[in-house]
């Protein structure tokens, strides 16, 4: 395996025990921290982010893959929607998930991150993969590096929705996330405006978001 698909599995086992907390089955119906999403709906999506893996592993990509993680994002339009209303925004996925219940998400989840590290374990996963919902191929690093910013970025909305503290995941699948999202806040809005806001609270921007 390489550095990514362990770093992968390690925060697939740390989302899965996340999405199974007693919080988040009992407040399931609640609205989430995240518009027009109940807290199922977004435990739904935070798991996906395995079940996506588990699905393009396999799938060998076709033509050159696109320069790296960042520019994924930079091409993707949820990125650039300005409206929940945008089609790259539909939920529907989510409220499909959410609404055939906890059990029925733990057991797909569970299952998906199994199939995944198999996938890995034993070499069947591609060293490119296509991602059909978007048109274009990411080397595997990079696609499990945009896993782990779903996860990541999710874990947080999750805990936060729930009332618990973020989990705390390994440097090994933290540090890329943090550092892919530090790359694409300083394209956003600045290298200036990215050092500010880490270091001086008296020129803090309103806003240094990564998307």
């Amino acid at each position: 395996m390489e550095s990514l698909d362990a770093a992968f599995l390690g925060a697939g086992r740390t989302a899965l025990a996340l999405i199974g907390r007693d919080e988040v089955r009992d407040r399931w119906d609640e609205p989430s921290a995240l518009a027009r999403m109940s807290v199922g709906m977004l435990a739904c999506h935070l798991g996906r982010q395995l079940e996506r893996t588990r699905e393009i592993l396999p799938l060998t990509g076709t033509g050159e893959p696109i320069d790296d993680a960042a520019e994924h994002y930079r091409r993707a339009a949820w990125v650039t929607a300005t409206s929940l209303d945008d089609e790259s925004m539909d939920r529907t996925t989510d409220e499909r998930q959410a609404a055939a219940g906890y059990p029925a998400m733990i057991a797909r989840c569970a299952a998906a991150l199994a199939a995944a590290e198999a996938l890995l374990v034993t070499g069947e996963a591609a060293a490119v993969v296509t991602i059909p919902w978007q048109g274009w191929s990411l080397r595997r690093a990079d696609f499990l590096l945009t896993r782990l910013v779903e996860i990541v970025v999710h874990s947080d909305d999750l805990a936060r929705s729930v009332d618990l503290p973020m989990p705390a995941f390994e440097p090994a699948a933290f540090a890329p996330v943090l550092h892919l999202l530090a790359d694409l806040a300083a394209a956003r809005h600045g290298q200036s405006a990215l050092v500010s806001a880490l270091t001086r609270a008296e020129r803090r921007p309103d806003t240094i978001t990564a998307f």
